[in-house]
């Protein structure tokens, strides 16, 4: 289930067949969720884009909806820098010993 539902977080997309390979899973169990997964991910996104496109609230703000769909997708990066730069600098590793 991981394999099909990875398909659609995009993290997890990258690493998910590292990890399916390092647990030894069978490949053609694999490929199978994999296609699965694929298929599910065009479909889905298809239907989105058919359906939302005939909504005139979307057809008059398409530009606006795809910048804010960008927006949204960089923010856990974002998100993620920032924390990791706080964390760094509250680290006692990070401070400055003085004299």
């Amino acid at each position: 289930m991981t394999i099909v539902l990875a398909r659609f977080v995009p993290i997890v997309r990258t690493f998910a067949p590292f990890v399916a390979g390092v647990g030894r899973m069978n490949y053609g169990k694999f490929l199978l969720y994999n296609v699965l997964g694929g298929a599910l991910w065009v479909l889905s996104m298809t239907l989105a884009g058919y359906f939302l496109g005939e909504i005139p609230v979307v057809k008059q703000n398409f530009e606006i909806i795809v910048r804010g769909i960008v927006f949204v997708s960089v923010l856990p990066m974002v998100f993620e820098f920032i924390r990791q730069r706080f964390l760094t600098a509250k680290s006692p590793e990070a401070e400055i010993k003085g004299p």
